[in-house]
């Protein structure tokens, strides 16, 4: 007994034929356990087939589950592929069954699919099927021969068929999963460039939005130290965009496709920041595991850090010491690691009225202020509202299949006088919550229904039928000084101001004249 079969049962054969054809099955089965390409290895087992069975043609039919139908190649090499009803002619009699189906005479026999032959203009005579089964005994297809050169299929064709399609069925099997792997892989890759393509492509703009000057020196100071490895310092209130700037330095910068590693230092307790940090040793205390801290994950990238002036001052010496060695320890560690890192930070706090209360080391406030940007309050930059607040809306409605949405101008009035102390996160998120609660396209007073932020030292509402007269002057008065500061931020440039304004050009000239700035 070999692989299942009962070589005896065969019938009488020499002891030379019968060492020939397991050579010769030996022979093939190491073929097709070296290919992993599908197509490739049907075009084998078919051609090995053909010698072995002394026939003209062989073909491997595969079963397609879902369609219930089994496909193959028309022909060895051919990207052709033919399909048929899974029950149809005698390959699918072998594939219901699961027997040997040998037939003497194709046409005399009522189950053979003529149509086959119509289509590819061959005239069978006789042919061999033979399920294809895999180790779990699941037909996964049908082995075929056609034409016995020397009259017809054997019990010997027979057993030597099964041997082969045994074999075959492992090799297929590998060959699917291969496949599979393959485009997965691919897939991955092609989803992986995608996302990068995303990534360089919104930070190619810097992803900073602004038409303004105070903004625009940004993007230009952000495009003239990306590619330098100096250390920056990022000053502004809470969210003004102190994170955004860190990104758009790093995704610019030849550093883009290595780690960003952001770290609050405020949102750690002190026990666990030096750990956080710089990893600590298995065996410091009870249970602890070796662990990498932030300085390594961010190995030959970027690591932010935000809030740095919370450090404690230990944390703040051993900072120092990797900016000037580059290297660290761990917690609980004695060998040194080294690092590449650009160090971006930033902060809320005045760093220089901490170094004299003794809360910051002077000489660490140095090595990380080689480029200082200042992100400015909002409401410094009011000129730049529209332009957010729009932006806003525009990404709320690509991200939830909205229609296009548009701000009523009451609105847009509103938010430009807001003091918005939460900055830029606060001009966002109640963009998204105007968009969430508007029940038409125009966001318009009445979806406001909760009071937007009101301009300091202001409790009363900011419209209302009693004081008219004098929102009316409130509104004609930001308006001309919107308008002045627009002009002024774009050295006079209509359409670029109206840009930022939110205003088609007309719109503007027509505000020009009513205000008497000039057309």
């Amino acid at each position: 007994m070999r692989d299942g079969i009962d070589w005896i049962a065969m019938g009488p054969l020499r002891l030379p034929d019968l060492d020939d054809k397991l050579a010769a099955i030996l022979a093939i089965c190491q073929k097709m356990n070296s290919e992993r390409d599908l197509g490739s290895l049907l075009d084998l087992i078919a051609r090995e087939a053909t010698h072995l069975l002394d026939c003209d043609r062989a073909s491997i039919f595969l079963l397609d589950r879902e369609r219930n139908e089994l496909w193959s190649k028309v022909a060895l090499g051919s990207t052709e592929i033919l399909r048929f009803h899974a029950a149809e002619g005698i390959a699918g009699r072998a594939v219901l069954t699961g027997e040997i189906v040998n037939v003497e005479d194709a046409y005399s026999d009522p189950r053979f699919y003529s149509a086959i032959d119509n289509l590819t203009g061959y005239q069978t005579r006789t042919v061999l099927a033979v399920a294809v089964k895999n180790q779990a005994g699941e037909i996964i297809g049908v082995f075929e021969t056609l034409n016995k050169r020397a009259g017809v299929f054997t019990a010997r064709d027979e057993h030597a068929l099964t041997a082969l399609a045994l074999h075959a069925a492992t090799a297929i099997e590998t060959a699917q999963l291969v496949g599979e792997l393959r485009r997965s892989q691919d897939e991955l890759v092609q989803q992986n460039a995608h996302l990068w393509r995303e990534v360089e492509n919104k930070y190619a703009a810097h992803g900073i939005i602004g038409a303004g000057l105070r903004i625009q020196q940004i993007v230009r100071l952000v495009e003239r130290i990306r590619d330098s490895l100096v250390n920056v310092l990022v000053t502004g209130e809470s969210g003004t965009g102190k994170e955004l700037a860190a990104k758009a330095i790093h995704f610019t910068s030849p550093r883009a496709r290595r780690p960003f590693v952001a770290l609050n230092c405020a949102a750690l307790p002190e026990t666990l920041l030096e750990s956080e940090l710089f990893g600590i040793e298995k065996g410091v205390a009870t249970g602890v595991q070796s662990r990498i801290g932030q300085f390594q994950k961010a190995d030959g990238g970027t690591l932010f850090l935000d809030e740095i002036g919370d450090l404690s001052p230990t944390a703040q010496a051993k900072i120092l010491r990797v900016l000037e060695e580059r290297v660290l320890e761990r917690v609980g560690g004695r060998a040194p690691i080294p690092v590449d890192v650009r160090l971006l930070a930033a902060t809320n706090k005045d760093l220089e009225a901490e170094i004299v209360k003794g809360n910051f080391r002077e000489d660490l406030y140095y090595r990380i202020k080689v480029v200082h940007i200042h992100m400015p309050a909002l409401r410094e930059i009011r000129e730049e509202i529209p332009l957010l607040a729009n932006y806003f809306l525009k990404e709320y409605c690509r991200e939830n299949g909205r229609a296009v949405m548009e701000f009523a101008p009451e609105v847009m009035r509103r938010l430009c006088a807001a003091p918005w102390p939460g900055n830029v996160r606060q001009l966002k998120n109640e963009v998204m919550r105007l968009a969430a609660c508007a029940r038409q396209d125009l966001i318009s007073d009445e979806d406001a229904w909760e009071e937007l932020p009101r301009p300091a030292g202001r409790d009363e509402p900011l419209a209302g039928p009693a004081r008219a007269p004098s929102l009316k002057k409130a509104v004609e008065e930001l308006e001309r000084r919107m308008i002045e500061d627009a002009l002024r931020a774009t050295r006079n440039n209509q359409q670029q101001a109206a840009r930022s304004l939110g205003l088609s050009r007309q719109g503007l000239i027509n505000k020009l004249k009513r205000y008497s700035l000039g057309a």
